[in-house]
């Protein structure tokens, strides 16, 4: 990847909207994301209405770093750190069982497990750190729909409905995150 080409004083704007429950649309590794405060239910459900996706499916935490992760981790065996540790930071998202329930129904879904990953791409991460924790990073379309490949085709689609668009390019990557299940092992996207 490139030198990052970002203005900072940006991405702090972006992570003080988010704080103040906005949904922002924002560049990944491969596609554009959208993002919001995952502690924050109603910027969540109003994040899930934007895409036409249901609560039931669950949604995808991006971090800046494994400590912002830290606490959901710390239960897991030594094998299972290692085996995800060794794909981060990256475009993988890993099933991750939140034995000590930290993370809220309206992010889990119907699932006993969350999907999280630790990005790679420097603005993303540079945005979790202003904001101080993991964001909901989801792809920025509704529901199947092709993600958005360009700040114009998330203006385009959702530019009505979501508050801002944190500008940037794209990681190097050709297709979202692969998601893996901790547990089996089994590659649910890839």
């Amino acid at each position: 990847m490139d030198k990052p080409r970002f203005n900072r004083w940006q991405v702090t704007q972006a992570a003080n909207s988010l704080l103040d429950g906005e949904v922002l649309a924002y560049p990944t590794e491969a596609v554009w994301g959208l993002g919001c405060d995952p502690e924050n239910e109603a910027a969540t459900l109003r994040l899930l209405q934007i895409k036409q996706r249901p609560v039931a499916k669950g949604l995808i935490l991006v971090a800046g770093s494994i400590d912002q992760i830290e606490d959901l981790l710390e239960p897991l065996t030594p094998a299972q750190r290692k085996r995800m540790l060794e794909t981060w930071p990256g475009p993988n998202t890993w099933l991750v069982p939140d034995y000590n329930q930290l993370i809220p129904d309206w992010i889990k879904g119907e699932h006993d497990s969350v999907a999280v990953r630790v990005s790679a791409h420097p603005l993303v991460v540079t945005l979790c750190l202003r904001f101080g924790g993991p964001l909901v990073s989801t792809s920025a379309n509704k529901a199947g729909q092709h993600p958005a490949k360009t700040a114009l085709q998330v203006v385009k689609h959702l530019g009505r409905d979501i508050d801002g668009v944190l500008h940037g390019k794209l990681g190097d990557g050709t297709r979202p995150s692969r998601i893996i299940d901790l547990l089996s092992g089994k590659i649910l996207r890839g």
